[in-house]
């Protein structure tokens, strides 16, 4: 399978063009490092060529790394896998220095050939790393276009000479925003930043007529002349010193020291700027091989990378169901849930009839997408015409004949069984037999709400998260008669709307709130116990969690959790565990603070809604106590009650596949993402070293502890999760 082809023209210019067949973005595999190295050789070593053009065979020119590269590398390094995924990046490395040097002498620098990058489109990843290594970059006036080094996101950073070449090209801190938040940049921002050279209508032609008239000097990049300094300082300049001093601290601040990757590539960038660029290429490949052997960055990838985009494409949609692209979606109700999911399906080209009881209240929820797309606008990312265009597929009314040809219906009304059922009867009245009925809820069972169907099978309960334009993941639960093609029919509808969904049986919280709500009652429960709430806050932030429990409660509203507990506890009885956490969650309520929304609640707020700090109000009630517990101990404890939830959810198949546990719980709520997920964390600390840590908190703060039987199994037995329920271990 040939992934690069090569020709050259009258003129002598060779084009070596990226082109991986069956794939719509080109990434790169280890073959095809094998075929461009190969064919830059034949260029460099025919007489007959002037120059290089290095382009793409597809509207973008690359998405990346193929991350499978990785797991190859330490495989066929048998026992010593480090060294494996060393020495495989050095031979990136070799190859595009190799461009880089084009066949130059290396002490006069003269005799190259020029190397031109021709960017069509999209350039991540490698597909950046490669164009730096060329001595000029064109891109073409594509503003889809995005262009960066977005390694960090899943857990890695730029290892193929990225991080080195753009903090010399740009400096270190220039190229912060670049490395160390992956960020993005359409080819005029890019352009402006220095990431790339030229912007033009065809890259092809510029590039072809700059590499004929390229001279020698044109060749040479500023860190291999004499001389050469590094923009902003290095380490040892006084500039440059400030400059690290407050990277440093930037990244702790931003990570809390628990992703490896940031702290790796600083080190790299670092170290390799007090040493040559041969070397700190030697540097860079040893901080990326260390990252590559943490087991979070391999957590990372696999939940951030290859879960997620599994589970995107479609890995648990029942097979044999036709398409079920949606044309025409229904929302019931135009509060802020409806209004956020009438403006992503009219995003996504989907034609909306959004129902409200009172026309000015459906009206309101059209213009929540026009407020957003008017935001869009102020930060170029939209037009004005883009806008008419959404806001013309969005229909607000309060006629329900209105729904008529819809093939979809979302209902996102009032979390009231009865309401729900009235506003169900009166949908199916108007809809065809084939309409599938999705409603919106996140604690009222799916299989109790199909009661009010008279088609059961088509019945199915979509869980968006709030604010829907921001938030990725959408929980897809099927009731006990839901069938696959009202699944197959949600899963193509949260494709559409380009979310990440997961798919869950029926039960009582389903996944998400399943999990989240133990996390934010545990934090509550130590506020009772006496643990000072600032330690509970920051042990939370300090292991991962992007918010602590208690500013989480405060986000979503004490009030809500108030009711949760009520019906929570109507429906337990005397089974009910958290009556400490509901004297405090009461008290609150009771006194009016209701969370951020009132702004007041465990943390006080100014006027305009800033948080200033926990509410001095909260000690006098709940005095803290002379002892204080070590933070590990705080930390075990918010993390365990998430991950026990998720394996006794997976116990009672609730959850039916653990990548969606993984990536669920990340995407939903923020479970330290450097984990890889609840599943993949237990993998990293081992089912026995969990067992032996839930006896202990079990005998310290409780049964809620206990660990489930099959994670006892699982540790009796020396298997791991993805070990057993992986999709490899599925599919042997």
């Amino acid at each position: 399978m040939t992934e690069f082809h090569y020709a050259t023209d009258a003129e002598g210019v060779a084009t070596i063009t990226w082109d991986v067949p069956g794939k719509s973005m080109n990434v790169m595999s280890l073959e095809g490092l094998e075929e461009l190295d190969a064919l830059v050789d034949a260029a460099l070593g025919d007489p007959g060529v002037r120059g290089i053009v290095i382009t793409s065979g597809k509207k973008d020119f690359a998405g990346g790394m193929d991350l499978n590269v990785i797991a190859r590398m330490k495989d066929e390094a048998g026992a010593d896998p480090a060294r494996g995924l060393f020495e495989g990046t050095m031979r990136i490395h070799a190859l595009l220095r190799k461009i880089e040097r084009a066949g130059m002498d290396p002490k006069t620098l003269k005799g190259g050939k020029p190397i031109a990058a021709a960017l069509p489109g999209t350039a991540v990843g490698i597909g950046l790393e490669l164009p730096l290594a060329c001595h000029r970059i064109f891109a073409a006036e594509n503003p889809k276009a995005k262009i960066g080094l977005p390694e960090i996101l899943v857990g890695i950073f730029p290892g193929a000479g990225g991080t080195t070449r753009l903090t010399r090209k740009m400096g270190a801190m220039a190229a912060a925003p670049f490395l160390l938040e992956g960020k993005l940049s359409d080819p005029a921002k890019a352009k402006a930043a220095g990431l790339i050279d030229e912007v033009v209508a065809d890259p092809m032609a510029a590039a072809k007529a700059w590499v004929l008239q390229a001279k020698d000097a044109d060749l040479v990049k500023p860190w291999d002349q004499k001389g050469y300094k590094m923009p902003g300082g290095a380490p040892y300049h006084p500039a440059g010193f400030m400059t690290f001093l407050g990277a440093n601290a930037m990244i702790m601040g931003k990570t809390m020291g628990v992703y490896p990757a940031a702290k790796a590539l600083l080190s790299a960038v670092y170290e390799g700027a007090l040493v040559p660029f041969d070397t700190a290429l030697k540097i860079e490949a040893r901080w990326f091989t260390n990252v590559l052997m943490n087991p979070s960055s391999t957590a990372m990838i696999r939940s951030l990378f290859l879960n997620k985009e599994a589970l995107e494409k479609g890995a648990v949609r029942p097979a044999g169901v036709p398409d079920q692209t949606v044309k025409k979606v229904g929302i019931l109700g135009a509060g802020m849930m409806g209004a956020g999911i009438a403006y992503v399906s009219a995003r996504a080209g989907i034609e909306v009839v959004l129902i409200d009881a009172a026309q000015a209240s459906a009206e309101r929820g059209k213009a929540h997408s026009a407020d957003l797309m008017d935001k869009a606008i102020g930060r170029k990312k939209a037009t004005e015409a883009q806008k008419a265009d959404l806001l013309s597929r969005i229909t607000p009314t309060t006629d329900y004949a209105a729904l008529a040809g819809c093939d979809l219906i979302v209902e996102a009304v009032f979390e009231d069984p009865k309401v729900k059922a009235e506003v169900t009867a009166k949908t199916e009245a108007v809809v065809g037999t084939d309409c599938i009925f999705a409603t919106n809820t996140s604690t009222l069972p799916i299989t109790d709400l199909a009661r009010a169907s008279q088609r059961p099978g088509q019945f199915i309960g979509i869980h968006f998260f709030s604010p829907v334009d921001k938030m990725a993941l959408v929980e897809i639960i099927k009731g006990r008669e839901t069938g696959d093609r009202a699944v197959a029919k949600a899963l193509d509808f949260v494709r559409q709307i380009r979310k990440t969904p997961i798919v869950v049986n029926d039960a009582r919280f389903f996944y998400a709130n399943r999990c989240i709500i133990p996390y934010i009652n545990e934090g509550i429960r130590m506020v009772a116990e006496g643990v000072e709430p600032v330690l509970i806050e920051n042990a939370a932030k300090l292991v991962g969690m992007p918010l602590g429990p208690l500013q989480l409660v405060d986000e979503t509203s004490i009030d809500l959790g108030v009711k949760i507990a009520k019906a929570t506890k109507a429906a337990m009885g005397a089974d009910y565990p958290d009556d400490a956490v509901d004297d405090v969650l009461f008290w609150m309520a009771d006194h009016g603070r209701l969370g951020r929304k009132a702004k007041a609640g465990f943390y006080a707020y100014d006027e305009a809604g800033k948080r200033q700090g926990i509410w001095e109000g909260l000690g006098p009630q709940f005095p803290v106590a002379g002892d204080q517990p070590d933070v590990t101990d705080v930390q075990h404890r918010l993390l365990f009650v998430q991950v026990l939830e998720a394996v006794r959810a997976l116990e009672a198949g609730v959850l039916m596949d653990i990548r969606e546990g993984d990536v669920g719980a990340i995407l939903g709520w923020g479970f330290a993402p450097w984990s890889g997920g609840p599943f993949s964390w237990l993998d990293i600390i081992g089912a026995p070293r969990a067992v032996e840590l839930c006896n202990r908190l079990t005998q310290a703060h409780g049964a809620r502890f206990e660990a489930p039987a099959l994670l006892v199994e699982m540790a009796e037995k020396g298997e791991s999760f993805y070990g057993r329920f992986g999709p490899e271990a599925k599919a042997a």
